[in-house]
């Protein structure tokens, strides 16, 4: 939409500013993001959750509205996302999301961050202070205000933990009872086998919390109720797509799953093609064979889907299966913790959760890890198979998990294979570096001070300290062609060329460099690179131009000009 169009649409959705609603200026974001306490991005936000949510609009003008832009610096959504709920103390993730407009007429870009109310009895910190709006000022957060958030009741909305009055016991299939009682026998290993197996079928699911004081809930009927029914569940839906499609990307097959779930997990595990995946490992005459997915990677993300679902939003939950390929599963809502970064790296489990009834019963009965390290786990269960890390497309309405059955990359497997020391965090940085994925400066900082990667950002490759521990020659290659020459190579060449035919044009120079510059670089990028070549060596009094020609400048010798 044009600058007008964008001014009055917002005027219709924000028409005034107050506690719950700030328009700021914030031209650019480098400074102003997380700068100066009580006048940046992360204290707004944080003072307008503590209040009871509400919308922050950056890159128009306080009072009036009007579109001034602003410039975002190096931060894109997810990545603004991501740090806000990491510098603001207890801010809700569920809910936060940033909408970004950019005029079609005058290119100004305008962020509109929506903003959650604050858990419960939790208020939300910005430089480890509490803020407030007070007329058109952010000021400190009161004690009477901070007491009032303080003393709210504690209310968890628990979609999962409705009570379904009109649900009995005999709409629960019996089947599923039987492998809910085995399941939950395991937890025990075997100690309390005789004292579950007399227990009834009602004792048995009230103290598994798949029922509560022997009511039917939604979480009884989701994991345990008979496909006939489903009606209970009105309007919303507990079924399973599954779809089989060919490398081009065309369906196979389709199947649809319903309740209940313990079954339909079983089901459809048999159902994928978990075909055997040989591959040899480097310094190995003899060729490794396995399955494609373990029993863990082909249970933990349906299981995660099925317990973190939206269901409000009346969606199926998807499974794609990519034949001799991969694995997508995809569930509605948004992803709650911080980050996958922060729950494969964290060592506790997480402590909110969309469904808690749900997920209580499905870890009672084996469906998802009692400890709640089931991501990390899957991640450790690629590395040991040395394939690709997970890859969870996080959106604002859905989470997309994929999981590889094969090896991606022989070269990062074998780095895998040569460098068992590298940490979980360092791999899932280095497989973001060799799928060609953006990773954040921090990051690229880090990686390079350890000198695992190289190249300018954000074109970044694998370096030499990796790629030599391989001792795998085709990685090396590509590390070579990567690599390139530094820029004293280059001007020497330039003006060694002139010296040969006496003068150039910009094409002729261009041709002389391009194909030895990096592999990474776009055509602009190398045209750039050649701009740069030849404004340091006009600097310099080498060169300078004629007409469309570049020429030795007079009087330069040839000491000065290759040194």
């Amino acid at each position: 939409m044009t600058e007008k169009e964008l001014q009055i649409y917002l005027k219709e959705r924000f028409p005034c500013e107050n506690e719950a609603c700030d328009w700021k200026e914030f031209k650019n974001l480098k400074n102003l993001f997380n700068g100066k306490e009580g006048d940046d991005v992360i204290s707004y936000v944080a003072a307008i959750s503590s209040m009871n949510g509400g919308h922050l609009i950056i890159g128009v003008k306080d009072h009036s509205l009007e579109i001034v832009g602003t410039d975002t610096y190096n931060y894109d959504r997810q990545t603004a996302t991501m740090r806000l709920v990491r510098e603001c103390s207890n801010l809700p993730a569920e809910g936060l999301k940033i909408d970004e407009f950019v005029t079609s007429d005058t290119y100004k870009t305008v962020w509109v961050i929506n903003i959650p109310k604050h858990m419960p009895r939790l208020p939300v910190y910005a430089h480890k202070k509490l803020w407030q709006r007070i007329e058109d000022n952010l000021v400190e957060m009161t004690p009477s205000r901070k007491e009032k958030i303080l003393t709210e009741s504690f209310v968890v909305d628990d979609w999962s933990a409705e009570i379904i009055p009109d649900a009995t016991i005999n709409d629960l299939d019996p089947k599923a009872i039987a492998v809910a009682r085995e399941k939950y026998k395991e937890l025990f290993n075997g100690a309390r086998d005789a004292e579950i197996d007399i227990w009834t079928d009602e004792v048995f699911l009230n103290k598994a919390k798949l029922t509560r004081k022997s009511a039917i809930t939604r979480t009884t009927l989701i994991l345990l109720g008979k496909s006939e029914s489903d009606h209970f569940l009105n309007p919303y839906i507990c079924k399973i797509r599954w779809f089989l499609r060919d490398e081009t990307d065309v369906n196979k097959d389709f199947r649809v799953f319903t309740i209940p779930m313990i079954l339909a997990i079983e089901n459809l595990g048999l159902l994928i093609r978990n075909t055997t995946y040989s591959y040899t490992v480097s310094g190995s005459m003899f060729p490794e064979s396995m399955s494609r997915y373990d029993a863990f990677t082909l249970r933990e993300p349906i299981n995660n889907a099925i317990a973190h679902q939206d269901y409000s939003k009346g969606c199926h939950i998807d499974i794609i299966e990519y034949e001799d390929d991969k694995l997508s599963f995809k569930n509605a809502g948004q992803f709650i913790p911080e980050s996958i970064e922060a729950v494969v790296t964290n060592d506790f489990p997480e402590s909110h959760y969309r469904n808690p009834a749900l997920v209580e019963a499905m870890r009672n009965v084996k469906m998802v890890e009692t400890e709640g390290g089931g991501i990390k786990k899957l991640f450790m269960q690629q590395r040991r198979r040395f394939f690709p890390m997970p890859d969870y497309d996080i959106q604002d309405d859905h989470v997309i998990c994929t999981i590889e059955g094969r090896v991606l990359d022989e070269n990062f497997a074998n780095i895998l294979v040569s460098n068992t020391s590298l940490s979980l965090p360092d791999i899932m940085l280095l497989d973001s570096v060799q799928k060609g994925k953006s990773i954040s400066h921090e990051a690229a900082n880090y990686l390079r001070k350890k000198g695992y990667i190289e190249g300018r950002y954000p074109n970044l490759f694998l370096s030499s300290k990796v790629i030599t521990s391989t001792k795998h020659v085709g990685l090396k290659a590509s590390y070579i062609k990567n690599r390139s020459f530094d820029d004293d190579y280059f001007r020497k060449l330039i003006v060694d060329y002139i010296i040969e035919f006496g003068r150039a044009e910009r094409t002729d120079l261009y041709e002389l460099i391009a194909k030895m510059l990096p592999e990474y670089m776009t055509d602009r990028q190398r045209y750039d690179k050649l701009t740069n070549l030849l404004s340091n060596l006009k600097r310099s009094c080498t060169l300078t131009r004629s007409g469309k020609f570049w020429i030795l400048v007079k009087g330069t010798s040839s000491t000065k000009r290759n040194g």
